[in-house]
C-alpha cells in the first residue's frame, strides 16, 4: 500500500473509531439510567426502532444488515476514492454510522437521549446523529467547493 493510502485509511479509522467510543459511552449513560429534564431539552432514553423519525421501522431485523452493508459500501468507497480531504469527514459520519449499527444488534434499536421540546416537539436523537449530520455537511462543502479539496 502507498504511504498515501494508509495516511487516508488512518485518518479514517481513527476518526471512525473516536466518534464510535465516545458515543457508546454517552449511550451507557443513558442505558445505566442518567436523565435529566430542563424546560427546552430533556435528557430521556429512546429506543428507535426505525431510522430518522422512525421511517422503515417495518423492516424489523432486516434493516440492521442493510444498514451494515450499505455504511461498509461507504467505507470501502472512501477508501477507493483516495481523497484525504475525505477522510476525516467520512469518519465521523461511518463512526456514527457502526455505532447506531451496533445498538441495533446490541439493544434492538438506536439508543436515541436528546429530545428537543423548546417552541416545538423535535424527535429525540444521538451524539452520533448529530456526527453524521456534521459530516454530510462537510462532504457536501467539500463537493460543492472543489478548490477546498487538494488530494
Amino acid at each position: 500500500m502507498r504511504n498515501h493510502t494508509l495516511r487516508l485509511i488512518a485518518i479514517l479509522l481513527l476518526a471512525l473509531s473516536g466518534i464510535f467510543i465516545i458515543d457508546q459511552y454517552i449511550k451507557m449513560l443513558f442505558v445505566d439510567g442518567f436523565r435529566y429534564y430542563t424546560q427546552c431539552i430533556d435528557f430521556i432514553l429512546v429506543y428507535n426502532k426505525g431510522v430518522a423519525f422512525s421511517m422503515l421501522s417495518f423492516l424489523d431485523e432486516s434493516l440492521k444488515y442493510i444498514q451494515l452493508i450499505m455504511v461498509s459500501g461507504i467505507l470501502i468507497y472512501m477508501i477507493y476514492l483516495q481523497k484525504i480531504c475525505y477522510a476525516f469527514p467520512a469518519g465521523l459520519m461511518l463512526g456514527g454510522a457502526f455505532s447506531n449499527i451496533y445498538d441495533r444488534f446490541i439493544h434492538g434499536g438506536v439508543v436515541d437521549m436528546v429530545y428537543w421540546h423548546c417552541g416545538f416537539n423535535f424527535a429525540v436523537f444521538n451524539f452520533a446523529d448529530v456526527m453524521i449530520d456534521v459530516a454530510v455537511a462537510w462532504i457536501l462543502l467539500l463537493n460543492f467547493k472543489p478548490n477546498l479539496c487538494k488530494s
